[in-house]
């Protein structure tokens, strides 16, 4: 009997778990990647004895597969996936490739913002108790992890193009954080495209299985109006009251599921910010299904250290407090990033803008910053929405010199805020080496 073939396309992360997977379970596996492939993951398809190519696409040897994982960075529009689906070949993501062999109880979280504090948060309370893999997203990949330790429970960050391309996945609960427009350019510019793909965590779900959502998030609420799921539904709000859900009643978190009650003053949370009370309703929510004790989730949410990259204090230098957050890639995690400032900001504002409407920041540009550092190849949108809103505006494409701007311009008692808006890709690796460099420098200072 011949061997199934599984070609995947990109050799990061997610593309060499999965080959080392596939490998394992028998396929006869064949990694292509159009850019370069980085030497870690070279090294570990040779000892693998794997074989692959980078800086092309051989079509003759990816369009006889059986099976293709694609990464999700790369869009369906590209002519290759269009001619690999008008050939009837199957099409996964790597969480698609990776359930199909684990019966482990999957939490999958999506949403725009949130999503990694919120995954992190989970995992960080569920493993106080049980033993739970974090992947998706964050750390390494799941098809790794089910390869080299199946974990019998696991916390996925998914993004909407992983869900693009998911058959039979299944989260037994999945939380959506919130939905607001990002990524537009995969999604012909159509935000209802962008909505439907975040709500594919649900698609496959039973009446035994649970979805978390935002019930202050009218996207959220009318999507599921028009399109009802057959996920047993579990709100959580800062504004209303809910039955069987998470909210907040005078500063306290207050969670119902099936009359058992759970509360937790917001004062004893170690995240700061309106947002993160949510994502620990929604983490709250996830741990109390998943049956762990009411003291072990306080405890977990007394301790909690937060993310990398995501509103991170670095340091404070002359009173002047610099924040890292780097993986504010889109308007809506910025819009969070400067309602939770309380005291006058430097804001590094700038990168890939896609498609962004900036509106929704006025009242706080007005408000609370007092100078923009425009950090991009491209600064002219950025210049011209807020250049008549703040007496100082700079542009620059060095992180050095931008945290050097800064320094000069921020007062005592003043806070530097990278709190991006846009992708990174113009001038850094990914966020996380925007992140970095901007630590970097501030400790250069």
């Amino acid at each position: 009997m011949t061997k199934q073939k599984l070609v995947i396309l990109g050799g990061g992360e997610s593309g060499v778990g999965t080959a080392l997977l596939g490998k394992e379970k028998g396929y006869n596996v064949f990694v292509s990647d159009k850019g370069t492939i980085k030497e870690t993951y070279k090294k570990v398809l040779i000892h693998n004895e794997i074989e692959w190519e980078d800086e092309r696409h051989s079509e003759a040897k990816i369009l006889d597969a059986d099976i293709v994982m694609k990464s999700p960075g790369i869009p369906d529009k590209v002519t290759l996936v269009k001619q690999i689906r008008a050939q009837g070949i199957r099409v996964v993501s790597e969480i698609e490739f990776a359930s199909m062999y684990t019966n482990a109880t999957i939490v999958g979280i999506t949403g725009s913002n949130g999503k990694t504090t919120t995954a992190s948060l989970t995992h960080h309370i569920l493993k106080q108790a049980m033993e739970v893999g974090l992947a998706g997203n964050i750390g390494d990949s799941f098809a790794k992890q089910v390869l080299e330790d199946n974990h019998p429970n696991y916390v996925l960050e998914i993004s909407s193009f992983q869900l693009d391309d998911i058959i039979s996945f299944k989260p037994h609960i999945a939380v959506i954080t919130n939905i607001t427009p990002d990524h537009l350019d995969r999604y012909d510019y159509q935000f209802e495209n962008y909505i439907r793909s975040k709500f594919r965590i649900a698609e496959n779900q039973t009446r035994e299985d649970y979805l978390i959502y935002n019930a202050d998030d009218e996207v959220i609420v009318n999507h599921l109006k028009d399109h009802p799921v057959q996920s047993t539904l579990l709100p959580f709000s800062l504004e209303k009251v809910i039955e069987n859900g998470a909210y907040l009643d005078n500063d306290n978190i207050k969670l119902t599921i099936d009359n058992k009650q759970f509360i937790m003053p917001t004062t004893s949370l170690t995240l700061e910010g309106k947002h993160n009370i949510k994502n620990a309703m929604a983490a709250t929510t996830v741990a109390h299904l998943l049956k762990i004790r009411k003291q072990t989730i306080r405890e977990s949410l007394e301790n909690f250290q937060g993310v990398e990259h995501r509103l991170e204090h670095v340091l404070k230098i002359n009173k002047v407090q610099y924040i890292n957050d780097s993986k504010a890639t889109n308007v809506n995690a910025t819009y969070y990033a400067l309602e939770s400032m309380d005291a006058p900001t430097v804001w590094i504002v700038g990168g890939v803008d896609k498609g962004n409407n900036y509106e929704e920041l006025f009242p706080f540009v007005n408000e609370k910053v007092k100078a923009i550092i425009c950090l991009g190849v491209d600064n002219e949108k950025l210049m011209n929405t807020f250049g008549s809103m703040v007496d100082i505006i700079i542009e620059t494409q060095f992180m050095s010199e931008a945290v050097k701007i800064a320094y000069k311009v921020a007062d005592s008692g003043d806070n530097v805020l990278l709190s991006p808006a846009c992708a990174s890709f113009d001038l850094f690796e990914n966020y996380e080496d925007r992140g970095r460099q901007f630590k970097d420098a501030v400790r250069n200072l």
